[in-house]
């Protein structure tokens, strides 16, 4: 079993309050819960409103699978989501 994990640092440019970035960041969330069937949640800097921190969380008995499955996603996000700016991402397997 391959447990893959991937941390994505987002910055939201044009966010004015946390509501505004909450709304945003559910979005995302949920979209990519529906499409990609993982497991992700907002990890930190909650109370930061221009920026955010996302956990996502899969499992296969391929690595390959994994990894391609994680960068799918940061590449969603690049191109699905203007209004944010990817900054970093670190991909992990176990």
């Amino acid at each position: 079993m391959i447990v893959g994990i991937c941390q994505i640092d987002l910055h939201i440019p044009n966010n004015h309050s946390l509501k505004e970035k909450r709304s945003i960041v559910r979005s995302i969330v949920t979209r990519i819960r529906q499409q990609f069937n993982v497991s992700i949640v907002e990890l930190d800097l909650q109370d930061v409103w221009q920026s955010s921190c996302l956990g996502v969380a899969c499992i296969s008995n391929d690595s390959a699978y994994a990894h391609r499955q994680l960068e799918n996603i940061v590449h969603w996000i690049e191109q699905k989501r203007p209004d944010v700016t990817l900054v970093d991402y670190r991909i992990e397997l176990c």
